[in-house]
This record gives structure tokens, C-alpha cells and sequence, in this order.
């Protein structure tokens, strides 16, 4: 009989790289002057969060794309189109942090994509205990009131708990839907990644909807125009 597999634990997933540099804070002369310093606990927080900078989407880099985006380009932008929602019943400051932190646990978990031989229970489990070892663990003895506010931000995006956490969440598919569209213009349309605009379905909210169809109808338009000058 073939043996399991190891449970998947956050910290045996840390980079052996990022780890050595944890371990360099842990022994620093500076850092060590005052006893227990959180200093620590925010720069660990903040060497394991530059990996959202580094790590490049997976979906793009499965598809060949040159350069892709990384996971923090994708939520920079999806924080930035947060912040234009016309809809004024929404709390534009908490989709923005929602937008935010949304992916963070993809710091350690990885960009793991509907394909992985990954079930939906596994990666929330990992991203989970992610979340709670960045929030519960490292950021909270510096700021525990900011560790709370980001756990409660990524529960309510992944539970779905509220009509900012809705709206987020089809931000992050336009947000792909656009830089597909965008892929496709910096290659002249030489890359086939029609299969992405099927996010389009999952989009709920009215106006999120409407910028959604405008995009697609806008690269239509373009493919129609690259067609044409073929034939000309």
C-alpha cells in the first residue's frame, strides 16, 4: 500500500529563501534590544506578503504569457476599480480592503487554479490556516486590531457575507476578464484565451454587469478590426 501524502501545513510551505530571512530577523542585535519586539512580527509579515509581488498568476503562466501579472498587480487594480463603484450603497472603503487582502493567503498557498488536483475543501483549508498563521500568529502581537480586521475582511469575501463581499468578488473576475482582453491586444490576438471569458457568468452584480459587457463587445470589435486588415 503507497503511503499518504503529508498534510499540507503552513509553515513547512514557507520558501526555504524566506524562511532563512525569518530566521535572520529572529537573531537580529537590533531587533532583539527590546524583548519580544514586534518589529519582528512586522517584518516577517511583510517579507512573506512580497511574495504576492513575485509569484506570477497561474492562469497566464500556464498559457504562455510573457511577463504575466503577479498576484499583487491583480488586487492593486481590483482595489483600484473598488474604489470607482458608482453604487452608493456600497462601503467603497471596505470593498477596497476587501479587494486587498483577498488573495493574500496566495503569499504561501500559491495561485492555485480550478485544474489543480486540488479539491475546493483542501485549498480553502489551506488558505485558511494561511490566513489565521499571517493574521492570528505574526501580525497581531504588532497590531492586533489591524490582524482582526484583515481575517474578518478575507471571511467575508470568501463567505460571500455581504453586498461588498459580492460585488469584490466580481470585480476579481472582471479585473481577469479585462487583463485577457489585454493579453490578447499586446499579442495581436494571437493567443487563444477566449476560455477565460466564461467568468462572465459568475458576474451578479448590475454594475459590474454592464462594464463586463462593454469590455467584451469592445474586444470583439477588435478581433473584427484584425480580421479585416487580414483580408485588406
Amino acid at each position: 500500500m503507497s503511503q499518504e501524502e503529508p498534510i499540507w501545513q503552513v509553515e513547512d510551505s514557507i520558501p526555504p529563501a524566506l524562511k532563512e530571512q525569518i530566521e535572520f530577523l529572529k537573531n537580529s542585535p537590533t531587533l532583539n534590544k527590546v524583548s519580544k519586539n514586534p518589529i519582528i512580527n512586522l517584518f516577517t509579515f511583510l517579507h512573506i506578503v512580497r511574495q504576492l509581488k513575485i509569484t506570477r498568476r497561474t492562469g497566464w503562466v500556464d498559457f504562455g504569457i510573457a511577463d504575466a501579472e503577479s498576484i499583487s498587480d491583480h488586487m492593486y487594480r481590483m482595489g483600484i476599480i473598488s474604489f470607482l463603484t458608482n453604487d452608493k450603497s456600497l462601503d467603497t472603503n471596505r470593498c477596497v480592503k476587501i479587494a486587498l487582502v483577498h488573495d493574500m493567503a496566495e503569499s504561501i498557498v500559491g495561485d492555485i487554479t480550478p485544474v489543480a488536483p486540488i479539491s475546493k475543501e483542501e485549498k480553502h483549508r489551506r488558505e485558511f490556516e494561511t490566513m489565521q498563521y499571517l493574521t492570528m500568529q505574526l501580525l497581531a502581537p504588532f497590531n492586533p486590531s489591524a490582524a482582526q480586521e484583515i481575517m474578518d475582511c478575507w471571511n467575508e469575501y470568501e463567505d460571500v457575507a455581504t453586498p461588498e463581499a459580492r460585488f469584490v468578488k466580481d470585480v476579481d473576475k472582471f479585473e481577469l476578464l479585462m487583463q485577457c482582453i489585454e493579453y490578447e491586444r499586446d499579442t495581436k490576438g494571437t493567443k487563444g484565451l477566449e476560455q477565460f471569458l466564461s467568468v462572465r457568468s459568475s458576474i451578479k452584480t448590475k454594475e459590474v454587469c454592464e462594464w463586463a459587457d462593454a469590455a467584451i463587445a469592445i474586444r470583439s470589435e477588435y478581433l473584427t478590426s484584425l480580421e479585416e486588415k487580414d483580408k485588406a
